[in-house]
């Protein structure tokens, strides 16, 4: 069975190359899956989302642009990647903010260029959280599923599912661990099994 990122690859090969023969529903589905994602990134380095907003805008515009030439070494998603956080840096230097700050955001969200086709972006990590969901045992998911996503508490648990609120705090606390364990690759999934437990 193929990987998640095989296929995904595939997909954006097949979607580039459309594109490149000037298919616009080609780059329309590549502007839908990125959007998102690549102004959520653009937003951990810049606090401006009108800003981030115009910058992924831009690059889509280029890639639009330059089709015809366009060179992808590896994948796209990295491709991409590269090109929002250099235009990110551009902004930066544009507005002479590169104080301690800005300096050390910049540090912060270096990526290696040989890691950039493997960032984990939030639609990524959101199909990774999904698939170890999916393992968890039905009670635990269940307790978890109330608690983080639709944000009851612990009584609120208890009552709708008639189980006491010591169980309710056993099965989280349980299925927190096993979630770490699996997801431990992903270092900004704890900030989602972090959260303070509701109560």
């Amino acid at each position: 069975m193929k990987s998640l990122n095989k296929v995904a690859m595939e997909n954006d090969y097949t979607l580039l190359t459309g594109m490149v023969e000037g298919d616009h529903r080609c780059f329309s589905s590549l502007f839908t899956k990125y959007y998102k994602d690549l102004t959520l990134y653009a937003a951990s380095i810049l606090c401006d989302r009108s800003v981030c907003e115009d910058i992924v805008q831009n690059v889509f515009v280029k890639l639009w642009a330059d089709r015809e030439t366009l060179r992808v070494e590896s994948s796209l998603k990295g491709y991409l990647i590269r090109a929002v956080r250099n235009g990110c840096l551009d902004e930066l230097r544009h507005r002479q903010v590169l104080n301690e700050h800005h300096e050390w955001v910049i540090l912060s969200h270096k990526v290696p260029e040989d890691e950039f086709d493997s960032y984990i972006l939030y639609s990524d990590l959101n199909t990774h959280i999904e698939k170890a969901l999916m393992q968890l045992p039905e009670p635990l998911r269940e307790v978890f599923t109330l608690s983080r996503f639709k944000g009851l508490k612990h009584r609120e648990i208890s009552a709708k599912l008639e189980i006491s609120e010591r169980t309710v705090e056993d099965r989280l606390s349980k299925s927190l661990k096993i979630l770490r364990q699996l997801l431990k690759e992903f270092i900004t999934i704890f900030l989602l099994l972090n959260v303070a437990n509701p109560v």
